[in-house]
């Protein structure tokens, strides 16, 4: 037996010693180098594959045969479809590199167990770039704006990050260095990678401000060195003239406050009932690239988007309305923060009906009334008051003096497991 056809029949046939179901889905990642880069076992994968699927660059790689070739739709959930409808044929797709870096992997593997897959990674434009560069990959920021919002670049801002960036086309480096320039990165030191691990590999060095180049391969990866003399933490309690406001804002100190009190982690899903301009909910999703949060706001929902735009969060989901009603059909949340509309009937009882057992409500008043609702709350459910009091210094005439903010009382729970 030829030593493909052994390793072929080795990785449909492990499934099934394993009490498991046969893999017959295979994603193998493949470099510029094309084929001849391939591992055996990745080899024999496409080899004995019936259908391959892949882009137009990757199935320009492998020789004419008779085989079904299926190249990627727009949009791609088409051809997921279609993948899933082969099941049980042997089917390979063809990946830029790993797969399973910001790759079509993450997509297939919601959509098929991985008990039927087999997936052979290649080294990703991350794990190449940072080898051309002398970069330690521990110690970069990576993202990837491939059907991405550019929105998302911002949160990766501060001074001395260094970036890896996976770009969408030819145009992505000057778009980038546009964006870098009006956030007062504009001196930054920006490379463009293209063709990694290829015979046509080239870099392209210069500085953000002064970006000109627009001869740029397709397939491009964009390393920045950020210089800045200022940027915004990930930290809570951004300063107020960070956001765009009519005044309904919760002011930074609360703010910074109400975020402990909500302990957001990776992946979590917090409800921002009376919005406001969004602010909790954005600061909840700067905290983590994973974390998620929908803004619930009756009339200032173009503040919010305008913010979420702005401060690195474009994926906030935003729903107009008037809670409890607009709170209908919305995801389990982990956390529900409610910033206005305590009193309104119903709204309190909503909430908590929805909070995931174990999840974090926290709510801010600044009324008697609102206090007397939640103190009701309280002798039900238990939790924790705390009244925050804020004093800043302002002037007055020649001298400065201290100017209260609104006090405000904030109540939070853990609804029982």
């Amino acid at each position: 037996m030829l030593d493909g056809e052994f390793f072929l029949n080795m990785s449909l046939e492990m499934g099934l010693d394993n009490g498991m179901a046969q893999k017959w889905l295979s994603i193998v990642g493949i470099g510029e180098d094309g084929l001849p880069g391939l591992s055996p076992i990745a080899r024999s994968l496409v080899d004995g594959a019936e259908i391959l699927v892949g882009g137009d660059r990757h199935l320009a790689m492998l020789p004419d045969d008779d085989r079904h070739r299926l190249i990627w739709a727009v949009p791609i959930s088409r051809s997921v479809d279609e993948i899933v409808r082969q099941r049980g044929q042997p089917v390979c797709v063809l990946a830029s590199g790993d797969p399973m870096c910001y790759g079509i992997g993450v997509t297939l593997t919601r959509q098929v167990p991985i008990a039927e897959i087999t997936i052979i990674p290649a080294p990703s434009a991350f794990s190449l770039a940072c080898a051309r560069l002398g970069w330690s990959r521990s110690e970069i920021e990576t993202l990837s704006l491939c059907s991405r919002p550019l929105a998302l670049l911002s949160t990766y801002l501060y001074p001395q990050a260094k970036l890896l960036i996976l770009s969408e086309g030819k145009h992505t480096p000057a778009i980038v260095a546009e964006f870098l320039t009006q956030r007062g990165f504009g001196d930054s030191r920006t490379t463009v990678l293209e063709r990694l691990g290829g015979a046509h590999e080239r870099q392209i060095t210069g500085i953000a401000a002064t970006w000109t180049e627009s001869n740029l391969a397709d397939l491009n990866t964009i390393a920045v060195e950020c210089i800045s003399d200022s940027a915004l933490s990930r930290l809570p309690g951004l300063p107020d003239a960070a956001y765009h406001h009519d005044g309904q804002i919760t002011k930074r100190e609360v703010r910074a406050v109400t975020l402990s009190a909500l302990a957001p982690l990776p992946g979590e899903l917090m409800w921002d009932v009376g919005a406001g301009c969004g602010s909790i909910a954005i600061e909840w999703m700067r905290s983590h690239p994973r974390c998620r949060a929908i803004a619930i706001e009756k009339s200032r929902t173009q503040y919010i988007a305008d913010n979420a735009a702005a401060l690195g969060t474009p994926n906030l989901q935003i729903v107009e309305g008037t809670a409890p009603n607009a709170l209908q059909n919305l995801p389990i949340p982990d956390a529900i923060f409610i910033g206005g509309g305590i009193t309104h009937p119903g709204l309190l009882e909503t909430c908590w009906n929805a909070l995931k057992p174990g999840g974090r409500l926290v709510a801010n008043v600044v009324t008697l009334e609102g206090e007397r609702t939640l103190f009701e709350w309280h002798e039900k459910q238990g939790g924790e008051f705390i009244r925050i009091g804020i004093q800043r210094a302002e002037p007055v005439g020649k001298f400065l003096g201290w100017r209260s903010l609104a006090t405000v009382t904030q109540w939070t729970v853990m609804k029982p497991s």
